[in-house]
Parts: C-alpha cells; structure tokens; sequence
C-alpha cells in the first residue's frame, strides 16, 4: 500500500486539537483541506471542521433581532435574565406563596374573637359594679341598711308582759306550787328565815297555832280520781298536824307532819322533810285547804305542795 495524497500537511504536523483553540473563521496559521479529486480515492479522514460550522440540510432563516445561537457552551448563570424560575404548584405553600393568606385570614379571625368576649365580660363587670353601687346608694338614701322583717319579730318588745296569774293566787292551775305564793288564810305568813327551801324564792308559807290559819289552793286535774297531796315542811322540833279540806269538805285524812332526827322543841332544822295524804278530786277545778282545825299543835313552815295520781 503507497501513501495517499494526504494534502498538504502530514498526519505528523497535523495538530488534531487545533480546532479547539483556533479563532472563528479560521487563522493566517490554518492550512485548507485538499480539495478531492474524481478518481482518487481519499486517504484521510481527518477534516477538521468548527463546531456548530456543518449544516444538514437547508438553514432557517433567522428573525431579524433574534440572537444567534453561540458555538460555544454557555451556564445558565450567565444568560440573559439569570436561571428562568419555575412557576410554584397552586394551593401549595412554599417560601414565594401559597396558602399563607389563608392562615392569615384565620389568625386575624380568632382575634376577633377573643376581642368580642373580653368586651362581653368587661361589659358584665361593669354591670354588676354598678348594680351594687346603685344598691348601696339607695340603701344609704332611705336612711341605712335594708332591715329584714323576721329580725323585726326577734327584737324584746318593749312593753312589760302582762301577768298571766289569776288574782287569786291559789287558781295557777298547776299540779305543783310554792306554798309562799298560795292564798294565805287565818293570820297565816311569809318568810325567809330558815334556809334549805325548794321554792324559787327561798321563801316559805308559816302556819301559825291559830284556828284557821292555813293556805288555800285551787287547782285543775285532768281527771276525777284518788290523789296524793304531798308537802314540803319543817316543825320546830315536835309533831304537828294539819286539817285538809276538798271542794268544801273537810278530808277524812289530815296531813301529818312529824319530826325526824334530833332537834330541840322550839328548833326549826334546815333539814325540809315531806308528807302526804290522799284526796278525791273531780275532773277540772278543785279547791284544796291546808290549816290549823284544832288551834294547837299546828305550827309548821310549808315548802311546796304537789300532787301526783292514785290513792
């Protein structure tokens, strides 16, 4: 195999990187390709061509202010405009947009909200201050605090309460009494001197050695029947006795008063001893009488007298 018409440079002197670094349209350094020639067979398939220089097919042609294309690379930092954005996805939220005036919307919302009750309470506090402030005014205008009736009803009136006993002192209608306030009958008396009483007041009825002198009691029993008399009394160191009259009529029975212990005649102990007899009684009001028939032997001091049921 001979050597081929290589054209006018050898596959030695050749520089295949040439294109890279050659300038646009070529150099004063450029050697231009043989051109072919009919019936010689091509040897060499090292054309070097410019980048973006081969054409297929006919050109477009190009609008009159549209740039050309650049044969080289170019980032797209460095094209006009900087990097072309892409639009964001509707409804999504992103840094750029979305659906943050829609939160907006519900965050300004609820304020109101919140707005509208704190004025609804304030409104109320304001009500009710007033309220009391009125209540208190029109209070200290009628002339002080509101009174209640009830606590009218608690006060003591001030009206002394009358007396609900009988003038005579004798009808109390109670089933046990102080001899001292009974009716006194025949000279009978009052006294205070010897202590150890059961009465209220300390004070004691004295039945003297005097016929008729006694005390008198009316008094109501719920039913007719046999009851005993009881009496608190004191003698002065001897026996004594006591007549008992029911309703007019003199008791079959008279109230024995003896002594117990030793005291001296004419001694009045502190010790009160109690006695008794039975008397019949009607259902409703009775008058009984204590006194001295005889006109001797009769001095005592009467205490209490009560009566209890049965015979």
């Amino acid at each position: 195999m001979t050597a081929g018409n290589n054209g006018t440079g050898t596959p030695e002197s050749e520089d295949p990187f040439a294109h890279l670094y050659r300038s646009e349209g070529g150099g004063s350094n450029d050697t231009a390709p043989a051109a072919p020639q009919p019936g010689v067979p091509r040897t060499s398939y090292n054309q070097v061509r410019t980048v973006g220089s081969r054409q297929y097919g006919p050109r477009q042609p190009q609008p009159p202010h549209a740039s050309q294309p650049s044969p080289h690379y170019a980032a797209p930092e460095t094209l006009p405009g900087g990097v072309p954005r892409q639009p964001a996805a509707p409804g999504r939220a992103g840094h750029g947009g979305g659906s943050r005036p829609k939160r907006t919307g519900l965050l300004v919302a609820a304020i109101a909200v919140v707005a509208v009750v704190a004025g609804g309470i304030t409104a109320a506090m304001l009500t009710n201050s007033g309220t009391s402030d009125d209540q208190s005014s029109n209070q200290a205008a009628a002339g002080g605090e509101q009174k209640d009736p009830k606590d009218e009803d608690k006060k003591p009136s001030k009206e002394p309460q009358k007396k609900t006993e009988p003038s005579n002192q004798s009808a109390a209608g109670q089933l046990k009494r102080d001899a001292s306030t009974l009716k006194l009958l025949g000279g009978a008396s009052t006294d205070t001197v010897v202590k150890g009483t059961k009465s209220a007041n300390g004070a004691y009825a004295v039945i003297a050695n005097q016929s008729g002198s006694g005390v008198e009691w009316e008094v109501e029993v719920p039913s007719t029947g046999a009851y005993r008399l009881y009496i608190n009394y004191g003698v002065p160191g001897q026996d004594a006795n006591l007549a008992v009259d029911v309703n007019g009529k003199t008791n079959s029975l008279p109230m024995r008063m003896k002594i117990w212990g030793d005291v001296k005649p004419g001694e009045w102990p502190t010790n009160w001893q109690h006695s008794w007899t039975r008397v019949d009684l009607n259902q409703g009001k009775n008058t009984i009488k204590l006194y001295c028939g005889s006109g001797s032997g009769c001095e005592s001091h009467l205490d209490q007298l009560w009566l209890t049921n049965g015979g």
